[in-house]
């Protein structure tokens, strides 16, 4: 079999495991169910999935755990023993501890801080940093297609890191992107498209599943968020609702995207750090 469709084929059977867990945060992780269901060997399972992954499935499964409990924290009113309970704690207080590690704080101090939409600043807020205008070369990307809620997208940076480990594409220089198509105040939820995107060079060809796009260069409004990704909708809110409105600048016809700066398997949520990208049509003056 030639070495491409070899590669393929190995790159398949993780996605079927990326896919798995995602489909079943709720249910206990066994490790020799998921090599089952990679058709791998429980001997060698794990040592693919890390390698590709860059983490184990334990954790995995602990991050997205951890991201949905922001999620949900932010959002509803779920009693806490449910959020831990949810995320694979035995009790509140191991929760508690997990959470803080992660995010800066423990879950019911970083409840309090949920705002309803836009977001009414309150004391004890920090003023928004300002916006920097830069102009921006094309930026040539695979990406991975996903369509659903935003805070979902990780499965397919899952998938797309993967795909480019394997073709040893990764490097410290490797820019992450994620490019969101739709309002998700206007779209619903299970409709909504984004694409997870990381930088590629020239002579990189488009593969089942894996798509080669520009992202558009020209001007753009550029917000810095320090934080997790739960929360990135507060500074969305900020830029829409406070500075475009006084900044003379018009948007233009292309998606807004985001920047990662940091990778979320080794840096702690509330440190990660998130480059707002406004297209605009000029630079505004001033």
């Amino acid at each position: 079999m030639p070495k491409d469709a070899t590669l393929d084929r190995h790159l398949a059977r993780i996605q079927r495991v990326i896919d798995h867990i995602a489909d079943h945060l709720d249910d206990p992780i066994d490790l020799d169910r998921l090599a089952a269901v990679a058709c791998f060997s429980p001997y060698h399972f794990h040592r693919a999935y890390r390698y590709l992954l860059g983490e184990t499935v334990a954790d995995t499964v602990r991050r997205l755990r951890l991201h949905r409990a922001a999620g949900t924290l932010l959002e509803a009113e779920t009693a806490m023993a449910t959020v831990a309970r949810r995320a694979g704690y035995g009790s509140t207080a191991a929760f508690s501890r997990a959470f803080a590690g992660a995010y800066g704080r423990p879950p019911g101090a970083y409840r309090n801080t949920r705002r309803s939409f836009p977001f009414a600043p309150t004391e004890g807020d920090t003023i928004m940093p300002d916006v920097t205008c830069r102009t921006l070369a094309p930026i040539r990307v695979a990406a991975v297609r996903h369509t659903g809620p935003y805070l979902e997208i990780g499965r397919s940076f899952d998938t797309l890191v993967a795909w480019a480990r394997a073709r040893q594409l990764l490097g410290q220089a490797t820019r992450s992107l994620g490019l969101y198509h739709d309002d998700p105040g206007a779209v619903a939820a299970a409709d909504l498209r984004a694409d997870a995107c990381l930088e590629v060079p020239e002579g990189i060809a488009a593969e089942d599943g894996v798509a080669i796009l520009t992202v558009a260069g020209g001007p753009y409004a550029v917000l810095r968020h320090t934080g997790p990704y739960a929360e990135l909708e507060r500074s969305y809110a900020w830029l829409y609702r406070t500075w475009l409105p006084t900044s003379g600048a018009e948007p233009a016809e292309a998606p807004i995207f985001e920047e990662y700066l940091n990778d979320p398997r080794t840096t702690p949520a509330a440190e990660l750090v998130t480059d707002i990208h406004l297209p605009i049509r000029s630079m505004p003056e001033g």
